[in-house]
């Protein structure tokens, strides 16, 4: 959580975690791949979506959202490569929220499958923290 909150590229990721009291929890003892999309990715969206999620009422469906960004567990990028040629081409993560994320390689970069097929992409990976490690992508992966 510390490395999101530093990085000025990831603050309405940050605002979307503290509107679901996840902060904590992100930052307890334990291990946890953070899958965080940037600013720019959350600007894509229709106008209007980001301060509707926000809301109180919104709670439960964001909160559903970024724990499907979250992987228990610490995957750096040669976890994440290695679990991809062992799988032939293909790694399944299960997320927090109990989703299911294809990561796969795409010539030289890792991306995400959601379960709904939309893609994204790792575009820095390895940025370590004292209980895991954030890998930004390029992209918001949503669960079905």
């Amino acid at each position: 959580m510390d490395i999101a909150i530093s990085l000025s590229d990831h603050t309405v990721l940050v605002a979307a975690v503290k509107a679901t009291d996840l902060v904590t929890t992100l930052k307890t003892v334990g291990s946890f791949t953070v899958f965080a999309p940037t600013y720019a990715v959350f600007d894509k969206l229709p106008s209007g979506t980001v301060t509707t999620l926000l809301k109180p009422e919104n709670k439960a469906q964001l909160g559903k959202i970024l724990t499907y960004h979250v992987e228990a567990g610490n995957l750096d990028a040669v976890a994440v490569v290695a679990a991809i040629k062992a799988g032939n081409g293909k790694a399944v993560v299960t997320t927090v929220s109990g989703g299911k994320l294809t990561a796969s390689l795409d010539k030289y970069k890792v991306m995400l499958t959601d379960e709904s097929g939309k893609t994204a992409y790792v575009v820095a990976a390895d940025l370590k923290g004292s209980n895991g490690v954030v890998p930004v992508i390029d992209g918001l992966v949503l669960p079905k």
